[in-house]
């Protein structure tokens, strides 16, 4: 055995059609496009959607809902979240960073505090943003809060 000699494994490989060339080759004449009609010419190319004349699925569903570009989208933290993190590592201070340490929050991601559970000590909490009640709970608490 040499390079010379060389072959593909029996039925591993198959020649391709060559289509169009002659009628003594089986592939001539209509060049396996059938008779005439819209897809047998050249250059035909069916549209993106095309259901053959029926209405297409993207004219027959109405249309409903938009996306807001201006949607500005919030990781949402409670109160008790934000307490059991205050207990667990003894802070009075809870800003961006202690929750990115805690594994709570992304650092790519807005915060806001929201007022599910209560906070029993005074907190000192920075976030971007704060629901009204979540703002008066902290507060009531003897805490304030640091909008970013």
């Amino acid at each position: 055995m040499n390079l010379s000699n060389l072959k593909p494994a029996a039925g591993s490989s198959k020649t391709r059609k060559r289509i169009g060339r002659g009628t003594g080759s089986g592939l001539g004449g209509t060049s396996t496009r059938g008779h005439k009609g819209q897809k047998s010419r050249s250059g035909y190319s069916k549209k993106i959607g095309f259901e053959g004349g029926q209405m297409p699925i993207q004219r027959r569903l109405p249309k409903f809902g938009f996306k807001n570009i201006n949607r500005i989208e919030y990781k949402a933290i409670n109160l008790d979240t934000l307490q059991q993190l205050a207990d667990a590592q003894q802070l009075t201070k809870i800003g961006i960073d202690e929750m990115v340490k805690a594994g709570i929050v992304s650092s790519r991601k807005l915060v806001k505090i929201l007022a599910n559970g209560a906070v029993t000590s005074a907190l000192e909490v920075s976030a971007h943003a704060f629901s009204k009640t979540a703002e008066e709970a902290i507060v009531k608490a003897g805490g304030s809060i640091v909008k970013l």
